[in-house]
């Protein structure tokens, strides 16, 4: 045993111990991640179950809560690149730690708006509080995981996303009808300002139990950090580490940030409008409107668990981005047009649900295998910030054509071909081994 080479270690000779050390290091820092975007993602879009009193209390539109919901993405899409590069420079600890304590004060500034113009602005600011905070959580993810293993890493933390919409659906709806009218503050003012106390504790959680690399994880043994050093050099040493500058340049960064496009146009039209969507099927009150857009959330969340094994297992990352966006395009379609028949509406609309929140976590396993270093921080800071502007132009489009054809049929079409394009452009553009690139 003394003979083997430290190339070895770890892969031949010390599998199971490498393997306890990456389950120790999940159990870990995965929980605090997962619970941090659970909150990030539920204090993004309960502006959604806001909007089930809030457009009546201060008589808004459509199309400026769509704006309103949207505009979140421009100060987010401003703000993204410079916050991922001062996380790298600052480390990850201390700027998620920022990012968490002032999304959360802003998320609960929101229960003093009273016009368009306050909304607007509230938006806009918390958009700019919260950026970094996914593509720092992605970089972060490549110092601690090799590529091997960043498909089912990358969909568990991802699932904040399902669970955020499970449980915090349930929790808006229970909140906006429980504490509606307590001390004249309506249920959506309540909701805002219980569900961001959450953000603000973790982010300080975040400064006592966030390490920013394996060297500085006292929790580990010098054995294991040796072990998980030598792996992820191995692992590093296929793909060469580029400057900020590099990521600008690289076109696959680029055609990358149009698949994620797509891709987040149905993140966020589902997040955004599936409490109208399951309010049209004829589902009345908060608390019930809660308890069923849970169901979908629930679904997605074990999908996208099953999905990220899948990938890693086969080591195919092409198919198992495009199919589930095949299969969400589809069921999102017939859940429109299923919408005279709400079991079978809401039946399509978690199969539509569980393949588009399956798509961001497989994708993400795509692009950092080829970015590394400074190049990493950049190139994931661009592809989130330009493919989050479809944060923007979605809810806003599904609400000017709602205002336009009183309904959001029209909406959730353009929202399905957008996500079909996703599967489209990764089949053309994705090669069957793990790198981007441009289509020829």
């Amino acid at each position: 045993m003394n003979d083997i080479s430290d190339e070895s270690i770890g892969t031949q000779a010390r599998p199971d111990a490498l393997s306890r050390a990456y389950a120790k290091i999940t159990r870990r820092v995965l929980p605090i991640l997962i619970f941090g975007y659970i909150v990030a993602y539920l204090d993004r879009v309960n502006v959604g179950f806001a909007k089930l009193q809030m457009l009546d209390d201060l008589q808004f539109s459509e199309t400026v809560y769509g704006l309103g919901a949207g505009i979140f993405f421009i100060g987010y899409f401003l703000l993204e690149v410079p916050s991922n590069m001062m996380l790298y420079r600052l480390g990850a600890r201390l700027w998620i730690a920022r990012i968490m304590i002032t999304w959360g004060m802003l998320s609960a500034a929101t229960l003093f708006v009273t016009t368009p113009a306050e909304f607007y602005t509230v938006r806009f600011l918390l958009g700019a509080a919260e950026a970094g905070f996914f593509p720092g959580i992605i970089y972060y993810l490549t110092n601690w995981y090799p590529a091997r293993l960043r498909s089912r890493i990358t969909a568990a933390f991802m699932t904040g996303i399902a669970i955020s919409g499970a449980i915090g659906s349930a929790l808006s709806g229970w909140i906006m009808q429980t504490f509606d009218g307590l001390f004249d503050l309506s249920g959506w003012q309540w909701m805002f300002l219980i569900e961001a106390i959450p953000a603000v504790l973790l982010g300080v959680c975040v400064l006592y139990f966030l390490d920013d690399r394996i060297d500085q994880a006292r929790w580990l043994s010098a054995r294991e950090k040796q072990l998980l050093e030598e792996d992820l050099r191995r692992d590093a040493d296929t793909t060469a580490a580029g400057s900020s500058a590099d990521a600008f340049r690289d076109a696959r960064v680029w055609f990358a940030c149009l698949i994620y496009f797509c891709a987040v146009t149905g993140l966020y039209g589902i997040g955004f409008w599936l409490p109208t969507i399951i309010a049209e099927l004829g589902i009345e009150q908060p608390l019930r409107i809660g308890l069923w857009s849970a169901v979908p959330y629930t679904v997605a969340a074990i999908a996208m668990v099953l999905a990220g094994r899948s990938a890693d297992r086969h080591d195919e990352r092409r198919w198992h981005v495009a199919i589930p966006a095949f299969v969400g395009a589809l069921a999102l379609t017939a859940s429109v047009m299923l919408g005279d028949q709400p079991a079978a509406a809401l039946a399509a609309l978690t199969v539509a649900t569980a393949g588009i929140l399956c798509v961001p976590p497989l994708f993400w396993s795509i692009p950092t295998a080829y970015l590394r270093g400074a190049a990493a921080a950049a190139g994931i800071a661009i592809i989130n910030s330009f493919g989050n502007l479809a944060g923007f132009v979605s809810p806003y489009a599904i609400g000017w054509i709602k205002d336009t054809t009183h309904s959001t049929a029209a909406g959730m079409y353009l929202v399905a071909g957008f996500v079909c394009l996703s599967g489209i452009l990764v089949i053309v553009g994705v090669p069957t081994r793990n790198r981007l690139r441009t289509p020829d």
